[in-house]
């Protein structure tokens, strides 16, 4: 029977699987890390009492990908190249989703605009890596290997969105909801797309490495795809949304440090 569970178990046992899991993560994380950190570099005058939070976020990220990586090094794996269909990051980028990279690196001040765009992207891939993390704390918390990653990298993400909820509902007071709806549907929308695309290719080639018969791989395909179909139909409302979190500054201090995986 197919299911998240034994699907990361098979992932989990397999040597090279792994090591391309953790690869794929870390990546993304470190990069998430390094647009962070650039942006609370770049934050206008009036909102530089936002910088010290997008720095905590930034260094949050970049404690994921090392985390990711000791746990290759804890197996004696070492990191593998990503393949350019698996990388999210990038491709929400080439889609137009969140701060240029290209912006990022001038050193001109951010605008306002810029910042309300960046917390809105923020705001659906933190929904997205909240959920992800959830999902494996609720099968692996206990897990002798992974558990403490997952349950740490999980209260983080938690954070994260947290933030975005609080800084974004602060924007919308100021008279920046238009603009915040507006770039939360199109970043849902696009975030829906790369999600499902990066998923059917990391199935493909952990599916090739596993020897997955195909017709395991087009079952797995054609789940991918209905989730898509739901969150096209409804589903990418959940990543618009915005209410007060319970969690209140979630990010108004230094990071956490992360134990040592390895």
């Amino acid at each position: 029977m197919l299911s998240a569970k034994s699907l990361f178990q098979e992932i989990l046992d397999n040597d090279e699987s792994f090591a391309l899991f953790c690869s794929i993560a870390a990546g993304g994380e470190s990069q998430g890390g390094w647009e962070n950190a650039r942006i609370a570099a770049l934050v206008p005058a009036a909102e530089r009492d936002l910088a010290p939070k997008i720095t905590r976020h930034g260094a949050d990220e970049d404690k994921h990908g090392r985390i990711f990586n000791a746990l290759m090094r804890k197996r004696g794996l070492e990191p593998v190249p990503v393949p350019y269909d698996t990388d999210y990051t990038m491709l929400l980028e080439r889609h137009g989703i969140g701060l240029a990279h290209d912006r990022l690196n001038d050193d001109r001040p951010l605008s306002v605009r810029d910042i309300v765009v960046y917390l809105a992207h923020s705001r659906v891939t933190e929904q997205r890596a909240s959920e992800q993390m959830e999902l494996l704390c609720r099968h692996f918390a206990d897990h002798p290997d992974i558990g403490r990653a997952v349950k740490m990298i999980s209260h983080d993400e938690d954070n994260h969105l947290a933030y975005c909820h609080e800084e974004l509902l602060r924007f919308a007071h100021a008279g920046h909801g238009r603009a915040i709806q507006r770039t939360l549907r199109a970043c849902a929308l696009a975030e829906i797309r790369v999600y499902r695309d990066v998923s059917l290719a990391v199935m493909a080639h952990v599916g090739r490495i596993l020897g997955w018969p195909r017709a395991k791989s087009a079952a797995l395909a054609a789940g991918i795809h209905a989730v898509y179909a739901w969150e096209r139909l409804a589903g990418w409302r959940r990543m618009v949304s915005l209410e007060m979190p319970e969690r209140r500054d979630a990010l108004g201090g230094p990071a956490a440090p992360a134990h040592e995986f390895a």
